[in-house]
């Protein structure tokens, strides 16, 4: 399931949600992503999404990474709007049979989430608003999944 929300969410609550009943999954990897402050730089984060693309593009890459990683499950809950410090921004988690799958499946689906999906991304500060761009650490992160060893998957 994908999520696009404006309103603040309980990590907590949605991990306990997507466990419960779960008798033959044997791991649920998670990530909860916060806002930062940038040492007094960031005062609000803003993010714009553009309604049913946004979500069918991240669905496209989650449907990938249940092929690619037999999840038996995924859940992605990403904040639009204004986002304060130390707000969570994004929550993903993944289930699979094993460990391993449900933990590459996740930092995958974040490593898409942080530097290709269709978000923009503002920062609001003392020095005014600027647009932020993936770094590129966050191309260097998606390209693990891309690269000669992963059959161009």
């Amino acid at each position: 399931m994908i999520r696009l929300t404006d309103s603040p969410f309980e990590p907590g609550g949605l991990l306990s949600g997507f466990c419960r009943d779960r008798t033959e999954t044997g791991a649920v990897a998670t990530f909860t992503g916060l806002a930062r402050a940038e040492a007094g730089s960031t005062a609000i984060l803003e993010l714009e999404a553009y309604p049913g693309f946004t979500e069918t593009e991240i669905g496209r890459i989650a449907d990938e990474a249940r092929a690619r990683f037999s999840l038996q499950d995924f859940l992605i809950v990403h904040r639009v709007g204004k986002i304060a410090p130390g707000e969570a921004i994004v929550f993903v988690a993944t289930a699979a049979p094993h460990r391993r799958a449900a933990f590459e499946a996740c930092d995958y689906l974040m490593d898409y989430l942080k530097s290709r999906a269709p978000f923009w991304k503002k920062e609001h500060g003392p020095g005014g608003a600027r647009w932020i761009e993936p770094r590129d650490q966050d191309h260097a992160d998606i390209a693990r999944w891309t690269g000669p060893s992963n059959d161009g998957a």
